[in-house]
């Protein structure tokens, strides 16, 4: 299936039923051809992100040299991958950087081609498309963010569903530098959990901020030791990745319609969107598990 008939479907279906437990299981039977062995890493290394699987999570790691630069090969491969980790069967997603920093900003060599062209994207999929793929996507994604995240970076942590930052971090909306202001969403965004004054400052001062005054402004969840960044990061994954899928993809969609449509039509689809939790497995368990052990232990399949 080509890349944008993939994300597509996500933006298309808004919400699908959740993770269906599949998993990719490789065994000895299968012997590797060193020299595809050879290529596939160097194809690996070469890759602007690279996808792990640890359990039920994806650890998505862009590597995409020299800092993660955000422009149509960085933008699609994303995309491509989220699909991908959907697609695996699993459960939440941890999206972080393997270099120094998570993401320093826009890949300008793009604009010029872009002022030509009125500001159209190169991009196979639209900066809309590549939002609501993120934020309709029924398992939840936790950007992982150290060193230096900036303009379409801190745009791309906003789209996740719960960003943890490394104390030292630097954080901010620097375009208004280039004569720009952020071009993925990210004002409003900032407007929706921070307000319509920081917002606005944010992005006409441009100005880079530690992490820990973005915790305190709703901008970010959590703030840890840089060095205690990558084990709370898998902990919350891991966490949201063992909990009711098919509840975290309609809390997913219920805040995005509460968010764009107003509480009113989120109230008004309420009940549509919890008939799939009404037929889960996961809320059988979760009733019996409770009556038999109390709350807090059920073991969630996630279908």
């Amino acid at each position: 299936m080509e890349q944008w008939a993939r994300w597509r479907s996500f933006v298309d279906r808004g919400l699908a039923s959740g993770s269906d437990g599949r998993s990719v299981v490789f065994t000895d039977e299968y012997l590797i051809d060193p020299i595809a062995q050879e290529q596939e890493v160097k194809s690996m290394e070469d890759a602007p992100i690279v996808r792990e699987e640890k359990g039920p999570v994806s650890v998505l790691t862009m590597q995409y040299r020299p800092y993660n630069l955000l422009g149509p090969t960085l933008l699609g491969a994303i995309a491509d991958e989220i699909a991908a980790a959907h697609d695996a069967g699993s459960r939440a997603i941890i999206l972080r950087s393997g270099l120094r920093h998570f993401l320093a900003g826009a890949d300008v060599a793009q604009f010029s081609a872009r002022i030509e062209q009125g500001g159209r994207s190169q991009s196979a999929i639209s900066g809309v498309d590549f939002l609501k793929l993120l934020e309709l996507l029924p398992i939840p994604i936790v950007a992982s963010v150290h060193g230096v995240c900036l303009g379409g970076g801190f745009e791309l942590a906003l789209a996740c569903d719960y960003i943890i930052a490394a104390s030292s971090a630097k954080i901010g909306s620097v375009e208004v530098a280039l004569g720009l202001h952020p071009l993925l969403g990210g004002i409003q965004r900032q407007v929706q959990r921070a307000g319509a004054m920081r917002a606005k400052e944010i992005s006409m001062l441009g100005r880079r901020y530690d992490a820990a005054t973005l915790e305190r402004w709703g901008l970010v969840n959590l703030v840890v030791a840089d060095d205690a960044l990558e084990e709370a990061t898998m902990t919350i994954a891991q966490e949201l990745a063992h909990g009711p899928t098919v509840a975290h993809a309609a809390t997913k969609r219920l805040v995005y319609i509460a968010v764009n449509q107003g509480v009113l039509a989120a109230d008004e689809a309420m009940a549509e969107m919890q008939k799939p939790i009404w037929a889960s497995e996961d809320l059988k368990i979760g009733l019996a598990s409770f009556r038999e052990n109390g709350p807090g232990l059920a073991k969630f399949t996630g279908r």
